[in-house]
């Protein structure tokens, strides 16, 4: 399967990795952070400086959040100025897009052609029948998802040098198994350029990091407790660089984007076969590795797949580990 993919990068549902400590200089003295609200979740992106370094810090965090802006415009599937959307309404047409947007529906083409029964970029039709983030608890129709699913299929899209194209006008496009993956990827990679040499990256849940903190400790990021309140941790793993720890990690998870009805849990996570959610053993998957991109798309594959095929996928994956949680709430990390 692809690793480390060097693509260069919208949305999936809110998963509960939640960033306990974080930490761009040497010898730095205080932490300096911006939030931001992009991808429909919580962007927070924190830098250590030292105080005569602030106003370098804070400027840099206005260029990243002008990149997390342009991203966001990029991408947004309900925005008309974003590419994807243009793409979901061109009824057949090709459409010219930006270098990123063409790299990051690649590497989705790429991913949907990996695991055919997992994930597909074009699941659009489908998830636009459900609504997991507003006040409606509705369920669709088993006629209205099989018409759906007429039209989802990664075949349907081309990719002609930055050209798109969907052959089925009533075929969609939708990024956010793998976007903010992408996204914090490219993050990294600008502030890495910009001299910064100790960060955090989180876009709401999608961890992503730069160095190490200050004092050389690693960061921590805890496992949400599923249906807990949040800040209730399971456990904690670290991340950054060096000693064999991986930079990024990435959660999917049953229990936020979601809602009850008549004693049946419904979440964004949704069956190809069916267009219903999944019902696996599992509530929610952490992928470890230095892609933001490859843990944010396996964590959603392991997820749908379930514990004993997920732990195969993962030992035979190599710089890859899990930490996932049963329905149990059983932890299970694969380093152990």
């Amino acid at each position: 399967m692809p690793k480390r993919l060097n693509f260069t990068i919208f949305l999936s549902g809110m998963i509960l990795i939640s960033m306990l400590l974080g930490a761009c200089a040497l010898q730095p003295k205080e932490p300096v952070s911006k939030t931001g609200f992009y991808f429909d979740t919580a962007v927070t992106l924190t830098v250590y400086e030292t105080p005569s370094r602030a106003d370098e810090a804070e400027a840099l965090l206005e260029k990243a959040m002008a990149e997390c802006s342009r991203y966001d415009t990029l991408f947004a599937p309900d925005n008309e100025n974003s590419e994807i959307y243009k793409i979901n309404h061109a009824e057949g047409h090709g459409v010219m897009v930006s270098d990123e947007t063409r790299d990051l529906l690649y590497a989705a083409m790429v991913y949907s052609r990996s695991f055919p029964s997992y994930v597909d970029l074009t699941i659009a039709p489908v998830k636009a029948l459900w609504d997991f983030s507003g006040d409606s608890d509705y369920v669709p129709r088993r006629e209205e998802l099989s018409n759906a699913l007429q039209h989802v299929g990664y075949g349907n899209l081309s990719i002609d040098g930055n050209k798109v194209t969907l052959s089925d006008p009533e075929a969609a496009i939708d990024v956010g198994f793998i976007a903010k993956g992408y996204i914090a990827d490219k993050l990294k990679e600008f502030l890495t350029k910009e001299g910064c040499e100790s960060a955090i990256i989180n876009l709401g849940g999608n961890v992503q990091t730069i160095g190490r903190k200050p004092d050389k400790t690693p960061y921590s990021v805890g496992i949400q407790k599923p249906f807990a309140d949040l800040g209730s941790y399971l456990t904690a793993t670290d991340l950054g660089s060096g000693d064999s720890l991986y930079s990024s990690a990435a959660t999917s998870g049953v229990y936020e984007r979601c809602f009850e009805k008549d004693g049946t849990l419904y979440h964004h996570i949704l069956d190809l076969e069916t267009g219903m959610p999944v019902d696996t053993d599992l509530y929610s998957a952490t992928i470890l590795t230095d892609s933001s991109l490859d843990a944010d798309v396996l964590s959603t594959v392991c997820l749908i797949m379930g514990k004993d095929a997920a732990l195969t996928l993962i030992h035979d994956t190599p710089d890859v580990d899990a930490i996932l949680v049963t329905k149990e709430n059983e932890v299970i990390d694969t380093r152990n």
